[in-house]
């Protein structure tokens, strides 16, 4: 009686390495925040803060419905991480946008 010959393996794809200077490491870092919140980074950090605060209250609500107290309490604290990072993230955007505008140069004005 013959053995079953094993399935040769399917190679799996390789991908190529990552080229050095691509678009995506060539982005300055920003050290600072910038002095001006755009109308596109506005709706970024809406949506962020959003997200943060539905984890947060998830969080919340399903570690007091957790039976197991070890379990509750990993999920409390990841609830905890959730509401640190929104405090900070809020505190960072507690900023009078319209007098940084202000404080900028105008804006060139360009053929009419």
């Amino acid at each position: 009686m013959q053995r079953p010959q094993p399935m040769p393996a399917q190679k799996q794809p390789v991908m190529p390495p990552v080229a050095r200077g691509t678009q995506a490491q060539a982005q300055p870092v920003l050290n600072t925040p910038p002095r001006v919140i755009t109308t596109k980074d506005c709706s970024y950090l809406k949506d962020q803060l959003s997200w943060l605060l539905a984890a947060a209250k998830k969080c919340a609500h399903f570690a007091q419905e957790c039976t197991d107290p070890d379990v509750a309490n990993a999920i409390h604290r990841i609830g905890q991480m959730h509401q640190r990072q929104y405090q900070r993230l809020l505190s960072h955007l507690q900023v009078n946008n319209s007098a940084a505008l202000a404080q900028l140069p105008p804006m060139p004005q360009g053929p009419q």
